[in-house]
């Protein structure tokens, strides 16, 4: 296998003095050093565990804009992002072709931006002002246009803005991708994306430890759910 665009990631922690956010999320100050050794890396955890905390910082400390875009956008909506960035030490080896951080919460500030540019609209999104077609829509666009063989791509709970069936979809484009050279570090709660039989799943409700698809929560919620959906509501409302 190729070696990985970024292949470790290490926390400083001697430089940690505060016990505030971020800070104040166990797995966040719990973990050392995290290997990456599959092109496709999927952070999961509870509401809270701090995934999306982590990917923001992975994206800043690679020269991402905190709201989403390539390494070219540069521009600020609100700055609401941590400083978890200021103590991660990314090593990396080789430059991707691309880099793209891409998050369901502010991608409509990402669309604006680009479709402000009606030159890159014309040229690397398919022609089409991505506010013209719905949330999902829009986003799996971008995907199909922007994302490109050799490329770092983070994905902050992608799930957010698409379907099922579209989730699907996008599990088609990241194989496609992963098989070509590029590599992905995502949040996601999706069990479709979780399932992702090539990838490695960091279960962040654990210290950051390698976790099974059938072992995540998502995936036993999701089943118990689905086999018997009256069944579970009937546990829920105390009938």
């Amino acid at each position: 296998m190729e070696e990985l665009f970024v292949n470790r990631i290490k926390l400083n922690k001697e430089n940690i003095n505060s016990k505030k956010y971020p800070f104040n999320i166990p797995c966040l100050v719990n973990f050392d050093e995290l290997k990456l050794d599959t092109p496709v890396t999927l952070f999961y955890g509870e509401n809270g565990a701090g995934k999306s905390t982590l990917v923001e910082a992975i994206a800043i400390a690679l020269g991402l804009n905190p709201e989403g875009g390539s390494n070219n956008m540069q521009f600020s909506s609100y700055d609401d992002y941590s400083e978890l960035y200021k103590h991660l030490t990314i090593s990396k080896f080789g430059v991707p072709k691309t880099k793209f951080f891409l998050r369901a919460e502010s991608f409509y500030n990402v669309a604006t931006n680009i479709s402000n540019n009606s030159d890159l609209v014309d040229t690397t999104y398919g022609g089409e002002d991505l506010h013209s077609c719905s949330h999902g829509e829009s986003f799996l666009k971008l995907v199909e246009h922007r994302f490109w063989d050799k490329g770092l791509y983070i994905l902050d709970e992608p799930e957010a803005a698409l379907s099922p069936s579209r989730q699907m979809t996008l599990l088609c484009y990241i194989h496609n991708l992963a098989q070509n050279g590029s590599q992905f570090i995502i949040a996601t709660h999706s069990p479709i994306l979780l399932a992702y039989r090539y990838g490695k799943i960091i279960d962040m409700n654990n210290n950051m430890k390698e976790i099974k698809y059938e072992d995540t929560e998502s995936y036993k919620i999701y089943k118990d759910f689905l086999s018997n959906p009256y069944g579970m509501q009937n546990i829920l409302f105390e009938e």
